[in-house]
């Protein structure tokens, strides 16, 4: 008792542990899912992968600060409650997680609720309020202010709940004509200014999802393909880390369909959502749930479409909202975290629900980077310093005779600086690739 004492003393006043710190709060069990081995393994992985070699030339024996300014990986989050939280002071924070730990902000374009009556949607400021379907212009210029990247979900979504509007026809093709429209709505619109799309969202059960026009993921592409300017990227959008690997199969086939059929689809998208508590808490107790193997499983069936893949939706639910529920949460998080950072074929990891009470109707209220007061919890303090410290560059160091300075650091942009013979300030900025 007296060791969770203490542990927790630490956990909530410096909110910076190691996953192997949180022994106390995780089963034996399941530190030998993730044990030693398959963590250093991916440590390892991480330093192959995740940096590259830079080398400056300098003026010879100068001392240079390198600072790495932003990462080339998509570290994101749905901002699907902008501007909605209860005080402006909450709604700021919000915000300021945009940038102080996500580049990237997934915008809520489910055309159901962007266009709730026919030719009026709600794009500007002063439409009708939606719960976690703010307007998304406001959205987009927070984002273009702040360097955020932006990506559009979802054009089409063949789900109805979700998906179309309630007033869209049930003829197969007459529902073809206001598809296209709306694709080539959304690409007049912001051309060039949002820079990727989930173009389809979730196609694979189209049997149990309601009527669509016939082969409607290849129309969809066609159509974006025919609109949105070339430097746009498509990404297609489906399955769960969890959902077994023949209905991961089945998405591999119908990318590579896509694919094959001339469709520009650059990026496959993956879900992981631990939705339910006891299945956070089975976890936690070392449950053959999400383990190295199986993750890896995965990864190896979605390579086989030959397009990077971003860990698009990623939910962590606490098994409840205790402290220890908390540091389970924390500890899930890092391990897949590191896992799907040390993959070389990721791209892009986005936490799905930023804020407690955050998800959609019948998903958990434990499962954000913040309670519902907008205080952080011990898996934002937990995700910031895998971001911002731990896979971030920072060091100084001498330049040689030669004036060639060289050292290995995380992918992304970089700024050099250093004081001149004149005793002016220097400053260099370049890119690790």
């Amino acid at each position: 008792m007296k060791t969770v004492i203490l542990l927790f003393g630490l956990l909530f006043s410096t909110f910076c542990l190691q996953a192997q710190d949180y022994e106390d709060v995780m089963s034996e069990a399941y530190w030998k899912i993730w044990n030693s081995d398959v963590r250093a393994s991916i440590d390892k992985n991480i330093e192959q992968y995740r940096k590259g070699d830079a080398k400056l030339n300098i003026p010879s024996g100068v001392t240079v600060k390198i600072e790495q300014l932003s990462h080339s990986f998509i570290f994101g989050g749905n901002i699907f409650l902008f501007g909605q939280l209860e005080t402006m002071q909450q709604n700021k924070q919000y915000e300021n997680t945009f940038g102080a730990l996500f580049n990237s902000a997934t915008l809520p374009f489910y055309w159901k609720t962007l266009e709730p009556e026919q030719g009026k949607p709600r794009y500007t400021v002063g439409s009708s309020y939606i719960f976690r379907r703010p307007p998304v212009d406001p959205i987009l210029e927070f984002c273009e202010s702040n360097k955020i990247m932006a990506k559009g979900h979802a054009i089409i979504y063949g789900m109805r709940r979700w998906g179309h509007p309630d007033w869209m026809s049930s003829d197969r093709k007459e529902m073809e004509f206001y598809f296209e429209k709306h694709i080539q709505e959304l690409a007049s619109r912001y051309k060039d200014r949002i820079m990727m799309w989930d173009v389809v969202n979730e196609p694979v059960d189209q049997a149990n999802r309601g009527i669509m026009p016939d082969d409607y993921t290849y129309k969809s592409y066609k159509w974006a393909m025919k609109y949105f300017p070339e430097s746009v990227i498509f990404n297609i959008n489906d399955i769960d880390f969890k959902s077994g690997i023949p209905y991961t199969r089945r998405y591999v086939e119908i990318a590579r369909n896509m694919i094959d059929r001339g469709i520009r689809i650059d990026n496959v998208g993956a879900q992981m959502h631990i939705l339910n508590p006891v299945e956070a808490q089975k976890i936690a107790e070392g449950d053959d749930i999400l383990t190295p193997a199986k993750l890896m499983e995965v990864v190896d069936c979605l390579n086989e479409v030959g397009r990077p893949v971003h860990v698009s939706e990623v939910t962590v639910c606490a098994p409840d909202s205790t402290n220890i529920g908390s540091a389970i949460q924390a500890v899930i998080a890092e391990n897949l975290y590191r896992f799907w950072f040390s993959c070389p074929n990721i791209t892009g990891i986005t936490w799905w629900n930023v804020v407690d009470g955050g998800g959609a109707p019948g998903e958990p209220s434990y499962s954000g980077l913040y309670d519902k007061k907008m205080k952080k919890k011990p898996v934002y303090e937990t995700l910031d310093r895998l971001i911002n410290r731990e896979w971030k560059t920072s060091l100084t160091i001498t330049s040689n005779a030669q004036g060639v300075v060289c050292f290995r650091g995380f992918k992304g942009h970089y700024r050099a600086t250093w004081i001149n013979k004149k005793g002016k300030m220097e400053v260099q900025e370049f890119e690790i690739k």
